[in-house]
């Protein structure tokens, strides 16, 4: 008899009273403390059921307990998010206050040589760069008493304008300047992305034209300074607590100004270190100031507001010597530029008129009528006969010498408005901006102004907003409403550069 588990002869054989087989009795106790019976609960059906209820629930516990962890966390982020927030705004107060004390203390460091009653004079006047309202001389009407244009300042006007005028009489179109063929073979060279995403938009662009810098002006109130040539970025002005409306340099002096429609108009000065620091603000408009525009001496400009005023300023001052309201303009100005010889002002009004105005008398001596909507954008060409205007309904072309319109483009559809004009320097061509960019080249009162090239909106807003031609129009800067200042040239012009 063998024990069924070993095979071998028992020593102390048991036998099982259940299957009748034989067992050494060692082996099988062992076997059975091994092998457990199972669980009551696991032994029927209800019983498993039952437990699988509870790791269930242990499961549901567990979840939730993760999911209020989870909260708690939300709540930790949430806070320190804000925290981060309220950090940012006190970081950008402490330099926007480190600013306007930098741009005092460069305003007291150019003010300490002056004699002692100019700097009080000064003081009063300026107010860490602002108007002191309060100190000025106030006329009849509560109106604020102006300087005026002095005889001094009116010779210098004359002189320079007949020096411009000679000038003109001997000038020849440059041999480098680009021909028309060029102007046809022009596609995009460059797009770059100048402003912020959250506010994108270029209302106004400028160039000078000696150091190839383009200056735009941004829908979030802020204006950059870009050298084409290198394709960087090289200051960002800000200050401005609106959109930049309009930018201009004042090329020898190193001088940009902007017009804000936060009423204000900056004169920010450069350094050599390549910086901008704002040297004065002016607050003498108050309404949105729509356009800025510089004598050709360099020493002035004028700015025009939706209050239906312009004022002529002295640029290293600051200060506003006169301040000229129309009572027959009741919608105010929106453009405003200067005649290439310096003795007249264009502006163009809300309510769809150019007026010209003889700067020493600060007389209005001439009204264009017949656009529709308001003039956007006017432009003098060189020749200085010819003045482009840009409004709703197209651009209108006017003799200087007959004070009459004798073209008119009408480029786009009734809900297209012309955003923009510009006359090269030479006078030789026009561009134009709407819902796309086109060149004409400039003929004469009879002869026909053909369109050379017709640019496309690369930006798909359907909206360029500004355009400027290059030195010798050996490039187009075209502004649209995506933040993108794009560069339009010969690829060949691109190529040298770069190398």
């Amino acid at each position: 008899m063998n024990c069924s588990i070993s095979g071998e002869v028992p020593e102390e054989p048991v036998v099982s009273i259940k299957s009748g087989l034989l067992y050494e009795k060692r082996l099988i106790e062992r076997h059975i403390a091994i092998v457990k019976p199972r669980s009551l609960t696991a032994a029927s059906i209800p019983g498993m059921l039952g437990m699988f209820q509870n790791e269930w629930d242990a499961l549901m516990l567990s979840n939730f307990a993760l999911e209020q962890q989870l909260h708690t966390a939300r709540q930790e982020l949430s806070h320190a998010l804000y925290q981060h927030d309220a950090a940012c705004r006190v970081i950008a107060r402490l330099k926007k206050e480190r600013d306007e004390a930098r741009s005092l203390l460069a305003q007291a460091e150019r003010q300490a040589p002056l004699p002692a009653a100019s700097v009080t004079a000064n003081v009063s006047a300026l107010s860490n760069g602002k108007r002191a309202a309060e100190d000025e001389d106030v006329g009849p009407g509560a109106k604020r008493m102006r300087a005026g244009i002095s005889d001094s300042i009116i010779a210098e006007l004359t002189e320079c304008n007949a020096a411009l005028s000679q000038q003109r009489k001997k000038r020849q179109i440059p041999p480098t300047l680009s021909t028309i063929d060029d102007l046809e073979r022009y596609t995009q060279l460059s797009s770059h992305p100048l402003h912020k995403t959250n506010k994108p938009g270029i209302t106004s662009i400028d160039i000078n034209l000696s150091k190839d810098i383009i200056a735009t002006g941004g829908i979030d109130s802020n204006a950059v300074l870009f050298d084409r040539t290198s394709g960087e970025i090289l200051s960002t002005l800000s200050g401005h607590s609106k959109k930049v409306t309009s930018v201009r340099f004042v090329a020898q002096n190193n001088v940009l100004v902007s017009g804000s429609a936060d009423k204000t108009v900056r004169v920010w000065q450069g350094s050599e270190d390549g910086n901008y620091d704002c040297r004065h603000i002016l607050k003498d408009h108050t309404a949105e100031v729509q356009a800025v525009t510089v004598h050709a001496t360099n020493n002035y400009f004028v700015t025009a507001s939706l209050d239906k005023t312009w004022c002529f300023y002295d640029l290293s001052s600051g200060l506003c010597l006169t301040q000229v309201e129309d009572p027959s303009n009741s919608m105010g100005y929106t453009s405003a530029a200067f005649h290439p010889d310096g003795l007249i002002l264009g502006t163009g009004t809300v309510g769809a008129t150019v007026r010209i105005w003889d700067v020493k008398s600060r007389g209005n001596v001439a009204n264009f009528d017949g656009h529709t909507g308001a003039v956007t954008a006017i432009s003098f060409s060189e020749n200085g006969y010819f003045l482009a205007s840009a409004a709703h309904d197209g651009v209108k072309l006017w003799d200087l010498r007959k004070l009459k319109n004798f073209r008119s483009f009408e480029l786009y559809d009734e809900n297209t408005p012309t955003n923009c004009v510009d006359f090269d320097h030479s006078g030789s061509y026009l561009a134009i901006a709407g819902s796309d960019i086109r060149v004409y080249q400039v003929g004469s009162v009879k002869a026909e102004w053909n369109c050379i090239k017709t640019l496309p909106d690369l930006s798909g807003t359907g909206k360029a907003t500004s355009v400027k031609f290059g030195a010798d129009a050996r490039y187009l800067a075209v502004g649209t409403m995506d933040r993108n200042l794009r560069i339009f040239g010969l690829p060949e012009e691109d190529a040298s550069t770069e190398s």
